[in-house]
């Protein structure tokens, strides 16, 4: 069984904001797998989407962003799922709006949804699809930067992003990460 994660915030204020392309994500995959999610589970909610490949459980912690890892380890050790069958989507201030970054490990480069699950994992060492939301404009507030939706300019970058970030996700399925990575970070 793989499992794939997007960070975000729950609830309405946070809906398609720069912090919760992860939940986008997985909602898109949701919808392409035809499976919804509708189950709820240690404080995340998900899927499980049964694939030519093998299972693939859809999950969107439901605990803010900076306590992901609270809901992500205990759904890995009740399906048994080791860290190099999980990939976790989020927000990169670091990249430009729409870019993508695939990583096998790495620190939390100042992230709170990635802290926590470093903290909660015990390790660096998981798959990560990063999404290029870019810096906040002079005089902006990180936070309120990320949470902050995309302007008209950004958005069909961020679609595009959004569907490359799902292609990579289903092509992992598949494929080794490492292939995966080469043919998505050169794209």
């Amino acid at each position: 069984m793989k499992m794939i994660i997007g960070l975000g915030n729950p609830g309405k204020p946070y809906e398609h904001t720069r912090h919760n392309i992860g939940f986008d994500v997985v909602d898109e995959l949701a919808n392409r797998f035809n499976s919804p999610l509708n189950q709820m589970k240690f404080k995340g909610m998900y899927t499980i989407v049964h694939r030519p490949e093998g299972k693939v459980l859809l999950v969107k912690p439901l605990t803010y962003m900076n306590l992901s890892g609270e809901c992500v380890v205990p759904m890995m050790d009740y399906y048994e799922i080791a860290e190099e069958d999980i990939v976790v989507i989020y927000d990169d201030l670091d990249l430009s709006v729409g870019k993508l970054r695939l990583r096998q490990k790495g620190s939390a480069g100042g992230h709170n949804g990635i802290k926590s699950m470093i903290h909660h994992l015990g390790t660096q060492n998981f798959n990560r699809i990063r999404v290029g939301v870019d810096r906040p404009p002079a005089g902006m507030k990180v936070p309120d930067y990320v949470l902050s939706r995309f302007t008209s300019e950004e958005k069909p970058l961020m679609d595009e992003a959004l569907k490359k970030s799902a292609d990579a996700c289903e092509d992992w399925l598949s494929s080794p990460f490492l292939e995966v990575m080469n043919r998505f970070n050169g794209a």
